[in-house]
Parts: C-alpha cells; sequence; structure tokens
C-alpha cells in the first residue's frame, strides 16, 4: 500500500500558502474543526433546544455529517498525501486543492441549509466532492499504473454512492438507513485495507528499532481470507442488518480480526504510543463487529455496533493517522507528546462512553456528555495543537 516509486520529484515550485502544499494539511484541520462543532451544534439538536435548516431529520444530518462529512475530509488528506508515495507522481496543491477545499466546505452548508436550497440542490453540490476526489484518486492511479491500490478508488466509489442513496432515501422515505449503512460498510472496509498495511509497518519498523524480538506478521493470504470474509459480511449487513445469517457471519468475522489484530504484536508497543494508538483504534473493529452480531440476536442494539465502529475505529484511527502524518509531514520529530497523549485519551473515552450510553441506557443522559465533551477536546485539541504546524511552512532542509 504504501510502495515508494523513485526518483521523482515530490512537489512543483510552489510558492503559495503553506496550507494549501499538501493535502493532509487544509484536510486534516477543516475536518478536525468541523468534527468538533457538528457534535457542539449535535447536543443541543439532539435535545430539542435547537432547529436547523435541513432537509433531514436531526438524527441523519448528524449521522451525515460526521460519515460523510467529516470521514471524506481525513480520507481525502490521507489519500492526496499517501497517493503521490503510491505512484510517484506530483501532489495535488495550489489551486486545484483550494477548489476541492471550497467544495468541501459548500457541502457542509447545503446539508445544514438544504431545508432552503431544495434537497435535491444539496444532493448535488454535496455529492460533488467525492466524485471529484474518486477522479481525482482513479486519475493518479491509472497515471501512475498503481494497480494495487485500485481497490482504494472503488471504495472512495463506493462511498459516494452511498452519500447519494443517502439523499435519495432520506428525501423518498423520510429517513436514511441503507445508505448509513453503506457509507458504515465502506469505512469499515477501508480501515482494514489501510489499517492492515499501516499498522504492521509502522508496528515493525519500531520495534526493529526499539525492541528487538517478536514482530509483526506481514500482510498475507489470512489477512486477504479475512478482509474478503469481512466484505461479504458487511454486504449481509446492509442489506439484512437481523437474524441468524447476519448474526453468525459477524460474529465469525469479529473473531477473525481479533486474531488478524494479535498478531501485530500490539502488546510490545506500549511505550511507542504512536504505534499503540493505531492498534487500540483498529481494536473497536472487532467490537463493531461482535456488538452488530448482538445486534441481530437482539441481545443489543445495532447503534452500539455503530458507535463501536464509528467514534471507535474511525474517530481513533482518524486522528492516530492525523496527528501521525502531521508531524512526519512538518519536519517534527515521530513522538507523541504529552498534548497528543491526551487527545488521544479523549478520543478513546468519548467512543468508549457513547457505546455505554447505548448498552446502559440508565446512564445514558451523563454518558452522552461526557462523550460528546471527550470527542470535542480531542478533535478541537488536534486543530490547536497541530494547526499552526499545518499552516506553516515545513524547514527548507526538509520537503513534504
Amino acid at each position: 500500500m504504501m510502495t515508494q516509486r523513485s526518483p521523482v520529484p515530490r512537489l512543483r515550485d510552489y510558492q503559495g500558502p503553506a496550507i494549501l502544499s499538501y493535502g493532509f494539511r487544509p484536510f486534516f484541520l477543516l475536518g478536525a474543526v468541523y468534527a468538533g462543532l457538528a457534535i457542539l451544534v449535535w447536543l443541543p439538536v439532539f435535545l430539542g433546544e435547537l432547529t436547523l435548516w435541513t432537509a433531514f431529520v436531526p438524527r441523519d444530518w448528524h449521522v451525515h455529517e460526521m460519515l460523510y462529512g467529516y470521514l471524506p475530509a481525513v480520507i481525502t488528506g490521507f489519500l492526496f498525501t499517501a497517493i503521490p508515495s503510491w505512484t510517484g507522481r506530483l501532489p495535488v496543491q495550489g489551486r486545484p486543492l483550494l477548489v476541492l477545499v471550497v467544495v468541501w466546505l459548500l457541502g457542509r452548508f447545503s446539508v445544514t441549509c438544504s431545508a432552503g436550497i431544495g434537497w435535491l440542490a444539496a444532493m448535488l453540490i454535496d455529492a460533488s466532492f467525492l466524485a471529484l476526489i474518486a477522479a481525482a484518486t482513479g486519475r493518479e492511479v491509472f497515471a501512475g499504473r498503481n494497480w494495487r491500490n485500485l481497490k482504494v478508488v472503488v471504495l472512495v466509489v463506493l462511498l459516494l454512492i452511498g452519500n447519494i442513496a443517502f439523499h435519495l432515501e432520506a428525501h423518498v422515505s423520510g429517513a436514511a438507513d441503507y445508505g448509513i449503512r453503506v457509507g458504515i460498510a465502506v469505512v469499515v472496509l477501508l480501515i482494514m485495507l489501510i489499517g492492515g498495511r499501516i499498522i504492521p509497518s509502522f508496528t515493525r519498523n519500531w520495534l526493529v528499532r526499539e525492541n528487538p524480538g517478536r514482530l509483526p506478521s506481514p500482510f498475507a493470504k489470512f489477512d486477504t481470507a479475512v478482509v474478503i470474509f469481512s466484505a461479504v459480511t458487511l454486504l449481509v449487513w446492509v442489506v439484512h442488518r437481523d437474524g441468524p445469517l447476519a448474526g453468525a457471519l459477524l460474529a465469525a468475522a469479529g473473531i477473525l480480526h481479533v486474531i488478524r489484530l494479535g498478531r501485530w504484536a500490539g502488546d510490545r508497543t506500549f511505550k511507542e504510543r504512536l504505534v499503540l494508538i493505531l492498534h487500540v483504534g483498529y481494536a473497536f473493529i472487532p467490537a463493531g463487529f461482535l456488538l452488530a452480531s448482538a445486534a441481530a440476536f437482539d441481545l443489543f442494539p445495532a447503534s452500539a455496533a455503530i458507535h463501536a465502529w464509528m467514534a471507535g475505529g474511525a474517530g481513533v484511527m482518524t486522528l492516530a493517522v492525523m496527528t501521525r502524518a502531521s508531524l512526519g509531514h512538518t519536519g517534527q520529530q515521530l513522538m507523541a507528546s504529552w498534548s497528543t497523549q491526551g487527545i488521544y485519551l479523549a478520543v478513546i473515552i468519548a467512543a468508549l462512553a457513547r457505546i455505554a450510553a447505548v448498552m446502559v441506557p440508565v446512564w445514558s443522559g451523563a454518558l452522552l456528555d461526557i462523550a460528546a465533551l471527550a470527542w470535542v477536546i480531542a478533535f478541537f485539541g488536534f486543530a490547536v495543537f497541530y494547526g499552526p504546524s499545518l499552516m506553516r511552512p515545513r524547514a527548507a532542509s526538509h520537503r513534504d
């Protein structure tokens, strides 16, 4: 996944604002700010204290803006930073990058104000961002003949389809359901694919240098089998999430991911928080499968699994990748400072509290408050601690 091609220059002679010199800079920063703002808005909406000018029902606005608003920004930041390494081609920067940022911002405005501008206009504006990202990533992968990463482009296209389905379903039925599950399934698959490459790789690199001994197993046939089985399982879950078939498949997928995670030697990385957090984030993937299995047998509400995958898997993994990539590509030492460890702890607390709020309804009010506060601290914390380095040029002796 992270194959380098050389020798190819990594940057043009770029003279514009540093924030537009590489994709991770604007999208990580704006994504983090929006993740915090969206939750600050959501709590009073959830409590009936605030009404948004959106065509979506309140729950759907919340889900959409986290699933198809925040996450595509971070995915774009990651892909536009990784693709030059995968293909050896120059990165998207300057004016083209600014256009993408503006389109993403317009999408957030159009969804929130869709009752005024109309659902169809909102859908077209909102969906145009993922359409542009799919086209840009597809162009780079094809031009660089980097066929092994074509699957990532396919998943971006599926995320676009899920977003369109979300809008259509919400308009026709009054609330989205399948569009939500399609988006969640795609995000889980992206974590499985990308996490399955970077977690063993980063873990191996650190262990070889700092803690010789048992090393993580590299991506192998077992991983391929687990990903394929999980993809089939998620397809079944999207179509029909309840019943013994879905429950059995989800339980089996959860067990397989527990085994997969155990093969990566995460227990040996406690001293290196930048690596450990990746293992912690991935642990929410099997947790989500197992909770979804329990929900299929009517043992727990389905939202417990959804929040394990989204608040846990996606929330923790995105912050883990954002912090590591931001440090590395802005020329800083790859080390988790106390502030970075603080935002890691906050997002883990947010995920656990949000899952617990579903499973222990008698405490749901307090747990929801804790989850929201911790989430806002985590993502605003990223913006505060990493924003300055994302907006200023890297040292002249280094290159992004």
